[in-house]
């Protein structure tokens, strides 16, 4: 029914609920009203009354007074077609009690169809948790679940969202802590692969902050000018249209608001930069016009600004990826990473004075983290058959890195991916329902287009040779074979469910 006639029908309805029976008590019951309620006859007509036929709640049904208050309850109460009788609604119950006992009905049905869905997940599970605060400073924390599905999709299902008390702290020592206990007990029940060596990777986006933070205090002198002149047009209504006059005058509208940084989120420093640098013009002209101005930077500032934004583009761009969750990027991250390092020694050989102690200091802060995210997100990146071992081998190359300790590192890396799949592998023999085959195509999809950051990788002539067994592996088979067109897009999770289903390396994949 389009909204023209369910507007006109709601108005004939409420016509109808005027002044019905208001000229006698006897008369027809004739109004709308009369399909959704039922009289309750009185000692005299004064005293009739209605009651609802959907939540049986009564009204008086005074005939000198109209049943316009029956008509707008029986809007709460019924849905109107364009033809047919008037529909019922589920009742909202009004009593906060009631309202209650049917939320927390719903959430222990909710919580019970989450845990028997989790039982039948074949994949093991990953577990990722969220801290943060809110607008007044409380903290919370989500604990939420991550899986490949027996159709190999991502799913992720939220499975405690709790209140923090303080005091809370982001300080690794705790964190390490905690991941030492939580590994103690899960070895009781020997549930760990390889003895929990890799049960823990840091939130990538965390890192990616902390690594920047670090380099953003070097240059707090360099940026003060810009946070100023942000602040001073931001700080009143006047002000505000002055800029926005400045803009319309140089005829210029790039349709961005001008925004503040927040001190816990660098990426923030970023778009302010960024914003300010699109503005450039407008502000020298806000010092023309307004004499209180006194934070125009200078145009070798304006520079130095321009330097600093295109350093933080690549760690602003990744940050988004890394946030990413509607889909499987841990193949990506490790082109990322090695992006971040790569624009790291750059810039430690910059001209500029600020933006090269700004690398040292982020360089410093990255190799705490490089090490572990080299294994672990290796071995994501090996399993994408567009890449395989070859890309680290290439990436490490590019690097500012000893060849012995290239080679050392690409050794450890897939050492440690064969501990792993041979855990796996006792696993896939030992587990009764490995995941249900089903015919799959792959997908050319969403991906990262790495593309252009790797120029020359197709030229480049891999010097690994595989670990030498017996017999060989699905995964020696596999690291074997031919790298697929590295320009080809797909989903990796819908190819290891088309080409490896049902064997030890896709039962791992998942």
């Amino acid at each position: 029914m389009s909204r023209q006639q369910s507007t006109s029908r709601q108005q004939s309805m409420e016509g109808d609920t005027g002044d019905d029976e208001a000229s006698s008590a006897t008369s027809k019951l004739h109004s709308l009203v009369w399909k959704c309620f039922e009289t309750i006859e009185g000692a005299t007509p004064s005293k009739r009354k209605a009651r609802c036929n959907n939540c049986d709640k009564v009204y008086s049904a005074n005939p000198s007074s109209g049943v316009s208050n029956l008509g707008r309850h029986m809007r709460k109460c019924f849905d109107f077609g364009e033809d047919g009788p008037p529909t019922k609604r589920a009742p909202l119950d009004q009593d906060i009690n009631t309202t209650k006992e049917d939320v927390l009905g719903i959430y222990k049905r909710e919580k019970s169809n989450l845990k028997k869905e989790l039982e039948k997940v074949s994949s093991r599970i990953c577990f990722t948790s969220d801290l943060w605060s809110s607008i007044t400073s409380d903290g919370y924390m989500a604990l939420t679940a991550h899986y490949v599905d027996e159709d190999w999709v991502l799913r992720k299902k939220v499975l405690n969202f709790s209140f923090v008390p303080p005091p809370h702290t982001d300080n690794a020592k705790y964190n390490d802590g905690l991941v030492e206990s939580l590994k103690d007990h899960l070895g009781l029940n020997n549930v760990l692969l390889c003895d929990g060596k890799f049960l823990h990777v840091h939130c990538g986006a965390h890192v990616l902050n902390l690594i920047v933070q670090s380099g953003l205090k070097v240059i707090e002198k360099s940026i003060e000018k810009v946070q100023d002149s942000v602040k001073y047009v931001r700080g009143s209504g006047g002000r505000k249209k002055c800029f926005s006059e400045c803009i319309a005058h140089l005829q210029f509208q790039c349709g961005r608001l001008v925004c503040q940084d927040v001190v816990t989120r660098w990426n923030s420093t970023y778009m302010m930069l960024d914003c300010a640098l699109a503005y450039k013009n407008a502000y020298a002209r806000l010092k023309l016009v307004d004499t209180n101005y006194e934070s125009c930077l200078l145009e070798d500032e304006w520079i130095r600004i321009k330097e600093i934004t295109k350093f933080l583009k690549p760690f602003y761009d990744i940050t988004k990826l890394f946030s990413g969750n509607s889909y499987p990027t841990s193949n990506l991250y490790f082109l990322k990473v090695y992006k971040i390092q790569s624009n790291i020694e750059q810039a430690i050989h910059n001209s500029d004075p600020v933006i090269s102690k700004m690398g040292k200091e982020m360089k410093t802060k990255f190799e705490k983290y490089w090490d572990e995210y080299c294994k672990v997100l290796s071995f994501a990146i090996i399993m994408d058959p567009r890449y395989k071992v070859k890309i680290i081998e290439y990436c490490l190359s590019k690097l500012e890195m000893a060849t012995e300790v290239r080679e050392e590192k690409v050794e450890d890396i897939v050492e440690c991916l064969y501990d792993l799949y041979n855990e796996y592998e006792f696993s896939f023999e030992t587990h009764d329902d490995p995941l249900g085959a089903k015919n799959a195509n792959v997908n050319e999809g969403d991906t990262v287009d790495e593309l252009d950051e790797l120029g020359g990788f197709e030229s480049f002539r891999s010097c690994f040779r595989g670990i030498e067994t017996s017999e060989k592996s699905e995964l020696t088979l596999y690291l074997e074979e031919p790298e697929i067109p590295r320009k080809t897009k797909i989903d990796v999770l819908q190819y290891w469910k088309e080409n490896k289903q049902g064997t030890a390396i896709g039962f791992n994949g998942s």
